[in-house]
């Protein structure tokens, strides 16, 4: 909706300014830009501190519409009130967008860069090489900007040394370095019972060159292994890193340097094993959903620390998913509303909550529909520390500062377009309401048994197809004929995205190609 500020601003019709020869145009909303500003120097001299510490919470395969603010939570059998409560205390985004899996999403957030760029195209497996070597992430820049940054949980960046979380900006990691399943689906005898009950494929793994334990590492320093994680250990790995960030979050108290700390949980990526007093604390009584009961429970242990040790206004919260729903392991699966899942650039695969809250900065109960890339994190987080020029200048970096879409009553979002990219085919591009699509992957029933995702077959549109989002969230009318009109929108969006590649080139660390 327009402000008052601006009644004639539209986020098709009206045009967004140059920030830099390496970044993605933004639009200008100077009103609500120099509103942000009185913001965030009211809270510096009430709080006596010159920038917030940052916490974001990124959870596993959780999707769009499993939380109560989201529609989910008790009506779909897992209630979470305590990330209600911190989304009826700050901003809740209905257009929040991850990439289309995990490792591309994490990247994305860190480094400000879509995964043609960062070249984490897809998630490495079972040791694979290639990481986030030669990156700049959003730990180092806060680093070198006086914070102290933590990283507890799931990395899955990449297992070689440079690409390793001590190695990549943090002063601490307490986690493990791949994904859920990578640790159990072979030790588990209900879904791999030809791998367990044979010796010499269980010792072929065992073989295989990835870390299977949990590991500390401190800055600079080789990983210590903590445990292996087998399925009792990987149980109680949530608890055990809330725990750790817990710690974390007390041992800052009464300190001078913000701090940015990173968690990262194990749930609810498939198989979910929840930590023994969770299960079937769910109405719904599914390891699922426990799992998401769970993890309600350790984003409240974690806002109660912060409160308890009186940090929670001194502190920017950003709670959120990698991607949507893996419906390829139904029952054990999110929900979302909107088509297909995970590994697709259908809404489905890419919308993700996006929650962000601030304690007496963020004015409570807003929702709206601004579109909001994970790439934007790393500028905005800059901005909000007074670090904006600390976003580098050597490569090109997707993400807008949003800084002021947060913090400013009812402001408008700086992005005008959301790129989705499937691998290395250019997907689609969203600009208000629309969503015009190059190519996608097919979740018909004559491709895939389950509601698609990395399944799927890859399509190409010869004529594209254009979806409203409001009228169709689903998918499914395609009415390119009817809205040519908009055409100019959709190809100047895409001809300039696709020319900033021209100068600063793609890159494929992993990838279908690599």
């Amino acid at each position: 909706m327009p402000t008052a500020a601006e009644p004639s601003f539209d986020p098709i019709a009206s045009a967004t300014v140059p920030v830099a020869p390496n970044r993605e145009p933004a639009f200008a909303h100077p009103a609500q830009q120099a509103e942000a500003a009185r913001r965030l120097a009211a809270w510096a001299e009430r709080r006596g501190r010159k920038a917030p510490n940052v916490l974001v919470v990124l959870m596993d395969d959780v999707g769009w519409g499993d939380f109560g603010c989201y529609g989910g939570g008790a009506a779909v059998g897992a209630p979470t009130p305590n990330i209600d409560r911190l989304a009826r205390q700050g901003k809740l985004l209905t257009s929040c967008y991850s990439e289309p899996s995990c490792t591309p999403s994490r990247a994305s957030l860190l480094t400000g860069r879509l995964p043609m760029r960062h070249g984490l195209q897809r998630p490495p497996m079972y040791g694979e090489p290639g990481g986030l070597d030669g990156e700049r992430t959003l730990a180092e820049l806060l680093s070198e900007a006086g914070y102290v940054t933590q990283a507890v949980g799931k990395w899955h960046l990449g297992e070689s040394s440079a690409s390793q979380p001590q190695h990549c900006g943090f002063d601490d990691f307490y986690g493990f370095l791949s994904v859920s399943d990578m640790y159990t689906e072979w030790r588990d005898p209900y879904f791999f019972p030809e791998m367990v009950y044979s010796e010499a494929r269980t010792a072929w793994v065992e073989n295989m060159p990835f870390n299977k334990c949990f590991v500390h590492a401190a800055r600079g320093a080789a990983p210590e292994q903590v445990e292996e994680v087998t399925i009792p250990v990987l149980s109680t790995l949530d608890d055990r890193w809330a725990a750790y960030s817990e710690r974390f979050i007390d041992s800052m108290a009464g300190r001078e340097e913000p701090w940015f700390l990173y968690h990262c949980t194990r749930g609810a990526h498939f198989d979910n094993y929840p930590l023994e007093k969770y299960l079937g604390s769910s109405p719904a009584r599914h390891p699922y959903k426990d799992t998401i009961v769970e993890l309600d429970d350790i984003v409240g242990r974690l806002v109660d620390r912060l409160r308890d040790t009186g940090q929670l206004e001194d502190t920017v919260i950003f709670i959120s998913s990698d991607n949507g729903p893996e419906m390829e392991t139904w029952p054990d699966a999110a929900y979302t509303p909107f088509r297909c899942a995970k590994g697709s650039t259908w809404e489905g695969g890419v919308r993700v909550p996006g929650i962000w809250s601030w304690s007496g900065t963020i004015e409570p109960d807003e929702v709206t529909d601004g579109l909001f890339s994970f790439t934007d994190v790393l500028p905005t987080v800059l901005a909000l520390a007074g670090a904006a020029d600390r976003v580098p200048g050597d490569r090109f970096v997707d993400g807008v500062d949003q800084s002021a879409f947060l913090v400013a009553p009812g402001a408008l979002s700086h992005r005008k377009y959301v790129y989705y990219w499937l691998g290395q085919m250019f997907s689609a591009l969203r600009v208000g309401e629309y969503k015009f699509m190059l190519g996608s992957i097919s979740d018909g029933n004559a491709d895939v048994a389950t509601d698609g995702g990395f399944s799927g077959v890859s399509q190409k549109y010869p004529y594209g197809r254009v979806y409203n989002l409001y009228l169709d969230p689903k998918e499914q009318h395609s009415y390119l004929i009817r809205k040519l009109a908009y055409l100019e929108a959709f190809q100047s969006g895409l001809r300039d995205h696709v020319q900033t590649f021209a100068d600063y080139p793609p890159k494929a660390s992993v990838g279908l190609n690599v």
